[in-house]
């Protein structure tokens, strides 16, 4: 760490720590340059401890409680319900408030840390006001990454910000289970947390504008929707939110439609902002605020030494495709720093083409949805000639043995004219597993002849990739 009030030079200064932040630092750093990263919460960032991972720590036993009782032999073993403390303690557990293990991991590839807030104050400078008093000025040699994310917005629905409504840090780790909660929003989060509080005893009723996981092929959303409802949710879509209010009995929140939904809490699930307003863009020329507009490098349109990473640019707001492009951002800016060749041809090591194409997604809801490249209506409009072949999975044997009553959908979308996958989705109970064969397919543009030779085991899940290249190959036009 740094005395306040010196400066310092490095190689790389990266502005945010979370996962993006510390894979630019790991792979500058590997390549030979000075790093340092600035962070003013904890290293490790929003997956570590208030999203993906207290999220999936809530979600996990009511599902695998449903998965036992859909099991003959192990659904007669189901005496009781989930044990609600035990479940948040778990949870708490896995998202447990301690970065000393990511802070001792940076020291030790030789990255400094400073724990404060970090703002640009022109080309390649960076002040920082640390956490423990004063500031201090960093000097970047070559470049900076900003690496802050996202944070939840609350949309202007009338009297939403002032009733204190929770945001999905709210709902990954509260310890208390609410008797109703209304979640306003349809996309993943409020759908994984409807979920998730639904098992966990909550009455919960999701207001969603338009169906549910809007930006996926229309029968995930359909089928999670049918689910919900099935658990005890009510789930209404269509409708807005026009007012909400609190009092001493909770909250009660008004519809388009003049009907009023009463709930303990409220949790406005409707989008994430980019964390980049106030972090000195425009004492560079760029607009304060709002997302960076980026190369497949990831370096910032209109200059040659600023790159965002990550949620900050907006390509894709997942974390593991976050971490995917912090690599590829470490990698370049060592290869520019150093005089090195840069290879930045589509699929090269030192871009993100990945964002385009290829990215793999699950929205861990009951049951599961997993998916890869593009839906059917998004190949459609981006290539002449594909075809769309769907697979009821629980006529696979492997999922008859993971459950009795299994029943999921599968969905393969192919470009006809290259032979090739586009698009993968998959809904049913614990999908995500299959999901990687797909992405893999699909990134790496296996041809289906080749494809025929890639043989699943006997008798798994993963027996789906037969049929859907059987259903393909019978959907084939003839003469």
């Amino acid at each position: 760490m740094t005395a306040a009030g010196s400066a310092t030079t490095y190689d790389l200064i990266i502005v945010g720590a979370g996962p993006v932040g510390e894979n630019v630092a790991d792979r500058a750093a590997a390549g030979g340059l000075s790093v340092a990263v600035v962070e003013a919460q904890l290293l490790g960032g929003e997956c570590s401890f208030w999203a993906c991972v207290p999220s999936k720590a809530l979600l996990s036993p009511g599902l695998t409680l449903e998965l036992a009782r859909s099991v003959e032999g192990t659904k007669q073993a189901v005496t009781g319900s989930l044990d609600v403390e035990a479940v948040l303690a778990r949870r708490d557990r896995f998202a447990e408030r301690d970065d000393s293990g990511d802070q001792s991991w940076l020291e030790s590839i030789g990255v400094d840390v400073h724990r404060g807030t970090g703002r640009l104050n022109g080309e390649r400078t960076v002040v920082v006001e640390l956490n423990a008093g004063g500031s201090v000025t960093l000097t970047a040699n070559h470049a900076v990454a900003i690496c802050t994310g996202t944070t939840a917005s609350i949309a202007p629905i009338d009297g939403l910000a002032a009733a204190r409504p929770w945001i999905s840090r709210d709902a990954t780790t509260s310890h208390v289970v609410p008797e109703s909660l209304a979640v306003i929003g349809g996309g993943v989060v409020a759908t994984e947390m409807a979920t998730a509080y639904t098992l966990l005893g909550s009455q919960v009723t999701v207001l969603a504008r338009s169906e549910l996981l809007g930006g996926l092929e229309p029968f995930a959303g359909e089928m999670v929707t049918e689910s919900l409802r099935s658990l005890g949710a009510d789930v209404r879509t269509g409708v807005s939110p026009t007012h909400v209010e609190r009092d001493d009995s909770g909250v009660r929140v008004t519809l388009s439609d003049g009907s009023v939904v009463s709930a303990a809490e409220v949790l406005a699930a409707t989008g994430r902002t980019p964390a980049t307003a106030g972090i000195g863009l425009d004492t560079v020329g760029l607009r304060d605020g709002g997302y960076l507009t980026v190369d497949d490098t990831l370096l910032a349109e209109g200059t040659d030494w600023l790159y965002a990473v990550g949620d900050a640019n907006g390509r894709v707001l997942l974390t593991h495709q976050g971490k995917y492009q912090g690599r590829a951002a470490g990698q370049v800016i060592a290869a520019r720093a150093l005089g090195q060749p840069v290879d930045d041809g589509a699929w090269g090591r030192h871009v993100a083409t990945a964002d385009h194409s290829a990215v793999p997604a699950v929205v861990f809801s009951h049951p599961e949805v997993a998916s890869v490249g593009l839906t059917a209506a998004k190949a459609g409009k981006q290539y002449p000639n594909i075809r769309v072949v769907d697979y009821e999975i629980g006529n696979v044997k492997g999922a008859k043995l993971h459950s009795d009553s299994y029943s999921g959908k599968a969905r393969m979308v192919v470009d006809t004219d290259r032979e090739v996958v586009v698009g993968v989705t998959l809904v049913g109970p614990e999908v995500g597993e299959m999901l990687h064969a797909a992405t893999v397919a699909i990134a790496a543009e296996v041809p289906i002849s080749r494809l025929w030779h890639v043989v699943p085991s006997f008798p798994t899940m993963s027996e789906l990739w037969l049929r859907l290249l059987e259903a393909y190959r019978d959907a084939a036009p003839t003469g």
